[in-house]
């Protein structure tokens, strides 16, 4: 009996003598999945192509979007609000009229001086991100009117490595104020960085002191400075003329601190308070004079810039 038995499944695992019907059933679980329609009917002629960076997904509320949608929209999440990170030539775009500026100071690169070394040359990097994009440096200004009003406007960017403080940085910087001065124009600077440039050393550090010395002759000849801090700003811009602006004014939910939340907690032992370095907890404790939201940008300034002139 138990010979037989042996046989009867070898039998059903060989599919040798196995009744029709059990056979058909068997084959039926096999195949669950049939191509009723053989070959692809669609030619390659008709095939579609789609380029990468077609849709965007929001890294808060995860909803995607098209990215045509998220630029009419200004890169502000249309979910829930959230601001994505933009560069210079974005916020160019947004605040002056027609999108017309004139560049300054755009001659200026950074050189390694000290022959900086880490993974790589520090003069390799800066060669890679030149061939790889049109920066020249983590800083552009440029002077065009917003609503009418002309202005002076310094912008990061944070793609080139992480909007750092450097000494064409702090040279564009001071060169904007003095071009101020000389046409008596306001000055608003957005910032967007990781702190000082480790690869210029002190190079880099003596910038905090320089910058805010500008802004001292700036002050001198009266004329408004306005801080704009965005997502994140960190390290020597927040320790220097981040936060000295006649209106330090922020981002939603942009990140602002000098250490990082990590490096806090480690120092501290101490578990932080919810929204801990974000704008609106800066504001809640004084450090903003107000939060703007990315779609009101251009009209308060241009009537800040209004109210200062009169």
């Amino acid at each position: 009996m138990k010979k037989e038995h042996t046989e009867d499944i070898e039998s059903r695992l060989t599919g040798e003598d196995v009744k029709p019907a059990e056979q058909e059933v068997q084959e039926e679980k096999r195949s669950w999945f049939k191509r009723k329609r053989q070959g692809i009917l669609t030619s390659t002629a008709d095939k579609k192509e789609f380029p990468e960076g077609l849709w965007n997904k929001c890294p808060s509320c995860n909803h995607i979007c098209t990215t045509q949608e998220l630029k009419a929209a200004l890169f502000v999440c249309p979910n829930c609000n959230y601001h994505h990170r933009i560069g210079s030539k974005e916020y160019f775009e947004i605040l002056f009229d027609n999108n017309a500026f004139t560049p300054l100071f755009d001659e200026i690169r950074s050189k390694d001086h000290l022959g900086f070394t880490d993974l790589k040359p520090y003069q390799k990097r800066l060669d890679d991100i030149h061939a790889k994009t049109d920066l020249k440096d983590s800083m552009r200004v440029a002077v065009g009117k917003v609503k009418g009003e002309e202005i002076v406007v310094a912008c990061m960017d944070f793609e080139f490595i992480g909007g750092s403080l450097g000494s064409v940085m702090g040279e564009k910087f001071s060169r904007a104020v003095d071009y101020c001065i000389q046409h008596h124009l306001p000055y608003m600077v957005i910032s967007k960085s990781g702190g000082a440039r480790m690869m210029e050393s002190a190079f880099s550090l003596m910038q905090l002191a320089k910058t805010s010395g500008k802004l001292a002759q700036l002050s001198d000849a009266k004329l408004p400075y306005i801080s704009m801090l965005t997502d994140p700003t960190f390290g020597g811009i927040s320790a220097s003329f981040g936060m000295l602006g006649d209106l330090n004014i922020a981002e939603p939910g942009a990140l602002i601190g000098f250490a990082g939340p990590r490096v806090i907690k480690e120092a501290t032992k101490k578990d932080l308070p919810p929204g801990f370095q974000k704008s609106e907890f800066l504001l809640e404790h004084g450090f903003l004079d107000f939060i703007v939201d990315r779609k009101q940008l251009k009209d308060r300034i241009a009537e800040l810039v209004m109210l200062f002139k009169h």
